[in-house]
């Protein structure tokens, strides 16, 4: 095989390979992507994207199953799960068609295979086992993505014991089901197939629920959780699980030692990611890589001239938003553009329950032990005509900001349609936005986001309707 020369070669096409090589084509350089799967990767495929569409799908069934308080009726409401699962597939199949288009227009060639690091700048693509191209390249950047992490004893089989992938394509639905791990994963999955109807446990080894929230909201999300009929156990862990021909019985271990037994029919192991690092040939460049997680720098480069990384791949927060910016900032360093590193605490995390979950910045608990002296507003759903016209009053929008300056440090949500909101904060944040600027700002009446602007006033003793 000839070689091809490229100024930029990425191996993987998810969110943050594709978008990398898009924003290498717009800046006029040849780039090519290397996917061996699908390109959109996990998130567009089997993440991101397709759980979406399944929570959208139960959250009209459970608008359906209460037709009557918004003085409608809705007889005989049913759903089929092949369908609701069928439609999930159909909205991944359009998105993951429209990258190939997305990259086709900007000109950036697609190899179908595995890439591998051969050599200074040399990437070898083979498709089961086959040599498909020999290429060559300044810049290579590693987006390889992440999997399911196993945990010893629980270890997934797709039939009785799921990863997120087979709980996206479920045959049949579940009667009951056991959750192991309350990320956003799991308190996904246990929010979509309890609307549907499923005796839904959730097992946590810490003492919070989703632990990268703030407490306060992680608290009241647990609480609407719990009224839906979710079992949530905290501070525990399943030791192990004996499998059945249909069910699965599972050792629950809690704190200070107590153990019971549960039956359910399945069980989704919801304990995290780990990066795709193997068979990437970094054994042969300095390139280093500490738990499961390829080490970079500020601009994501590695130890390893030439190679970079982003993603997942890259480390925590495994948020496809934060892939793509990678991404961008990694290629416009390479151009030689005047790239900013990621900030972390300005990255937004969203969960996709009933109710949603949203936040930005510092949690109050973090703020404090940093040293900082805060103020704190809160505003509840309850005090929000659109709210309450929604028939959606549960939830509550908190805003951190420094007491000295003013700044504003974290805002936390959760209730209806928090997902769409929290962006709001991220722009302020980015501005560098004090409480000022924000209470002065108009926020349009009615609307959910009018509580964002009455948080920001109770942080400073002037909340007008509560």
């Amino acid at each position: 095989m000839a070689e091809q020369n490229f100024d930029l070669i990425v191996i993987g096409g998810g969110p943050g390979g594709y978008v990398a090589a898009i924003r290498a084509a717009q800046l006029q350089m040849s780039a090519a992507v290397v996917e061996r799967a699908h390109l959109g990767g996990i998130c567009l495929n089997w993440g991101c994207i397709p759980t979406k569409a399944l929570l959208r799908s139960a959250e009209v069934y459970g608008l359906m199953t209460h037709a009557a308080a918004f003085g409608l009726s809705a007889d005989q409401v049913g759903f089929d799960i092949a369908k609701v699962v069928e439609r999930s597939r159909k909205v991944s199949k359009q998105l993951s068609g429209g990258v190939a288009h997305l990259l086709k227009k900007n000109k950036v060639t697609v190899f179908d295979g595995e890439g591998r690091l051969a050599g200074r700048g040399k990437v070898a693509v083979t498709k089961d086992g086959k040599g498909v191209a020999d290429l060559t390249t300044k810049h290579i950047i590693l987006a390889t993505g992440a999997r399911a992490r196993s945990l010893p004893g629980i270890e997934p089989d797709g039939k009785l014991v799921w990863t997120y992938m087979e709980a996206m394509v479920p045959k049949t639905m579940p009667k009951s089901l056991l959750v192991i791990g309350s990320g956003a994963i799991g308190i996904e999955f246990a929010s979509f197939f309890r609307t549907l109807g499923a005796e839904v446990t959730v097992v946590e080894i810490l003492p919070q629920i989703l632990p990268a929230e703030d407490e306060e909201i992680a608290a009241l999300a647990r609480k609407q959780f719990e009224r839906q009929g979710i079992r949530i156990v905290t501070g525990a862990k399943v030791t192990a699980l004996k499998k059945g021909s249909d069910s699965v019985t599972a050792t629950i271990e809690e704190t200070g030692g107590k153990t019971s037994t549960l039956m359910v029919d399945r069980v989704i192991s919801a304990v995290g990611v780990v990066g795709n690092t193997e068979s990437l040939g970094l054994e042969g460049t300095r390139a280093k890589v500490d738990r499961g997680r390829i080490v970079t720098g500020p601009y994501m480069q590695t130890d390893e001239t030439g190679v970079y990384a982003i993603g997942d791949v890259a480390g925590p927060p495994m948020l496809a938003h934060k892939a793509s910016h990678e991404g961008v900032i990694c290629v416009e360093k390479i151009a030689g553009l005047d790239a900013h590193p990621i900030e972390k605490d300005r990255i937004p995390g969203c969960t996709y329950c009933q109710p949603q979950v949203a936040s930005v910045g510092l949690t109050e608990k973090r703020a404090k032990e940093g040293g900082r002296e805060v103020r704190v507003g809160r505003f509840p759903f309850v005090g929000n005509g659109k709210a309450i016209a929604l028939g959606e009053t549960d939830g509550m929008v908190k805003t951190i900001f420094d007491a000295k300056t003013g700044q504003l440090l974290g805002a936390h949500m959760v209730g209806a349609e928090v997902t769409e909101l929290i962006h709001g904060f991220v722009v302020a944040m980015n501005l560098e936005t004090t409480e000022a600027e924000l209470m002065h700002a108009i926020f349009p009446h009615p609307t959910l986001s009018e509580m964002m602007h009455e948080s920001v006033l109770n942080a400073y003793g002037r909340t007008i309707h509560m």
